[in-house]
């Protein structure tokens, strides 16, 4: 078999700026430049999209170095608005963290423009532990969860 690498999770941003940010003031992830300005026909024959222009950034995720996965934020010239996100919703449900302190890190995502989903829970999974979770959401909807284990 191949060699396989996981490489990075990619949000669709409606300002990619305003979106990095609470992804660095939040969680600590930090830009890996350059930033990104795509644009040209190999790109419109990848996304099938005519005349597609895309700017953004890529952001190295907490706890790996440089060489680690990634949280890409986009932002392309015509978004199509997606109203409904919803932890139940197939396809990408969520990016989890774990954090070290889910009150704090929650009234920390609340501060920078986040909201919650669901309540602040403790539970139990069978053969993995106790968790102290919470599912949040990012300024533009996206679900985050927060987590710690025992």
């Amino acid at each position: 078999m191949a060699e396989i690498k996981y490489v990075h999770t990619n949000l669709i941003a409606r300002d990619w700026k305003k979106l990095a940010k609470f992804y660095i003031d939040v969680f600590g992830c930090k830009e890996k430049k350059p930033d990104r300005n795509l644009k040209g026909q190999w790109l419109d024959d990848l996304t099938g999209i005519k005349d597609a222009r895309i700017k953004g950034i890529h952001l190295l995720l907490p706890g790996y170095d440089e060489n680690g996965p990634t949280l890409e934020i986009f932002q392309y010239n015509e978004n199509e608005k997606n109203t409904n996100k919803k932890i139940n919703v197939e396809g990408l449900g969520h990016t989890a963290f774990a954090v070290d302190d889910v009150d704090r890190c929650l009234a920390n995502v609340i501060k920078n423009g986040g909201s919650t989903v669901g309540k602040l829970v403790k539970g139990t999974v069978e053969g993995v532990g106790e968790i102290y979770v919470v599912y949040a959401k990012d300024p533009e909807g996206n679900i985050i969860e927060l987590q710690k284990w025992d």
